[in-house]
C-alpha cells in the first residue's frame, strides 16, 4: 500500500474515534440534568384525601382519610392541610357530598355533629332514623359503635295457657341495620393513649327504611329488644349469596364505578326476610316449646241447663224459657228456675 494512503487512513480513523468520544460526552451531559431534575422535584404541602370512595352519609373513621402530598399551585383554601388541621377532630363527621378515592376532602364536604342537618346527612336516600332503648345486657356491653351493623332481636312471653304458663321466645326480626349513634354520640371516645373507651349506653339510633321503622316501633310495645353485633365478613357472604340468587342484578355494560355503587348499596340494605327464633323449650327441658292453648272461660249456668264454654257459645246456647221464671238465691249465687204447670 502506498505510504500516502496509509497516512490518510490512519488520520481518518483518529478523527472518527475523536468524533465518537465527543458525541458520547455531549449526550451524557444532556441527559444528566434531566435525571437530576426528576430526583429533586419540589414537593407541595400534604392535604387530606379520601383513602377510598366516600358516598354521601359515610361516617368518617381513621382508615377513611389520610394526608398526601399535593402540588402547591393546586392547593385551595377549602383543603385540610397537614399541620394546620387535626384529623382527630374530623372523626365521627359525616360526608355531605360524595368524595372519590384520592380526591381531596374539602371543609364543605363534611358536616360535624351538632351542625344543622347532621343526622339527615348521615342517612342514605329513602332511609329513616329510629332510636331504641338498650341496656348493657341488651346492647352488647357497650361494644357497639357508630358505623357498626347489628341484628335486632325481640324477646317476649306469650301468656294464655290452661295451666297458667307462658311461652318464652326470642326471634331475630331484622338484620344488617347500620348504627348511626349511641346516646346521641357519633364518635368513638378514646383515652390519652389512643385506645377506644368502652362505655354502656342507654339508646341506639339505627338507620332503617320507613317500613322497618314501623316494625321497630311495634316491636318495642311487644317485648324487649336486644342488639346482636354482626361480623364484617357476614355482609360479603350475604352479598355473594344475593348475587348468586339473582337478587342483585348488575348490568353487563356497567362501569366499574356503577358496579361498585350497586354492590355497596346491596351490602348496606337492611334485611327483613324470614326471621329465625328460639323458644324456651329449645334451651331448657322445663320450658314450653309450643304455643299455649287459650284458656276456656266458663259461665255459671242456670238450673237445668248444661255448662258452656266461651269458645262455643253460639253452638251450645240454651233455649230461652217458655214460661215464667223464678229467681232463687242460695247464699251469693242466684239462679233462674222455670215455673212449670
Amino acid at each position: 500500500m502506498d505510504r500516502k494512503k496509509l497516512v490518510l487512513l490512519l488520520a481518518a480513523l483518529i478523527i472518527a474515534v475523536g468524533t465518537a468520544l465527543a458525541a458520547r460526552s455531549l449526550f451524557a451531559d444532556a441527559s444528566a440534568p434531566a435525571a437530576e431534575a426528576a430526583t429533586v422535584a419540589p414537593t407541595g404541602p400534604k392535604v387530606l384525601v379520601a383513602q377510598r370512595a366516600l358516598p354521601t352519609g359515610t361516617i368518617i373513621t381513621a382508615d377513611a382519610i389520610g394526608f398526601q402530598e399535593w402540588p402547591e399551585e393546586m392547593v385551595q383554601q377549602a383543603y385540610f392541610i397537614d399541620g394546620e388541621s387535626d384529623i382527630a377532630q374530623l372523626l365521627g363527621t359525616v360526608v355531605r357530598h360524595p368524595v372519590t378515592a384520592g380526591e381531596p376532602v374539602t371543609q364543605g364536604s363534611l358536616v360535624a355533629p351538632g351542625d344543622r342537618g347532621f343526622l339527615a346527612a348521615a342517612l342514605g336516600a329513602g332511609m329513616r332514623a329510629i332510636t331504641v332503648p338498650v341496656s348493657a345486657k341488651t346492647g352488647v356491653g357497650g361494644f357497639i359503635f357508630p358505623g357498626d351493623r347489628v341484628d335486632l332481636m325481640l324477646t317476649q312471653a306469650i301468656e294464655g295457657g290452661e295451666d297458667g304458663g307462658s311461652l318464652k321466645a326470642t326471634e331475630t326480626i331484622l338484620r344488617n341495620l347500620r348504627v348511626l349513634a349511641t346516646d346521641q354520640s357519633t364518635t368513638q371516645e378514646t383515652n390519652e393513649a389512643g385506645n377506644t373507651v368502652v362505655r354502656a349506653f342507654r339508646t341506639v339510633t339505627l338507620e332503617v327504611t320507613p317500613k322497618i321503622a314501623e316494625q321497630v316501633a311495634v316491636a318495642q310495645t311487644i317485648g324487649t329488644l336486644s342488639l346482636s353485633l354482626r361480623s364484617i365478613a357476614d355482609n360479603q357472604a350475604e352479598l355473594e349469596r344475593a348475587i348468586a340468587s339473582g337478587d342483585v342484578n348488575i348490568p353487563e355494560n356497567a362501569t366499574p364505578e356503577e358496579e361498585e355503587k350497586l354492590l355497596r348499596e346491596a351490602m348496606a340494605r337492611p334485611n327483613t326476610g324470614a326471621s329465625s327464633y328460639q323458644t324456651g323449650g329449645d334451651v331448657s327441658r322445663f320450658q314450653r316449646s309450643t304455643l299455649p292453648k287459650p284458656r276456656a272461660e266458663t259461665r255459671q249456668p242456670a238450673a237445668g241447663y248444661p255448662a258452656q264454654s266461651a269458645g262455643n257459645t253460639a253452638a251450645a246456647a240454651p233455649a230461652a224459657p217458655k214460661g215464667p221464671v223464678v229467681r232463687v238465691t242460695r247464699g251469693k249465687a242466684t239462679t233462674e228456675v222455670e215455673v212449670t204447670k
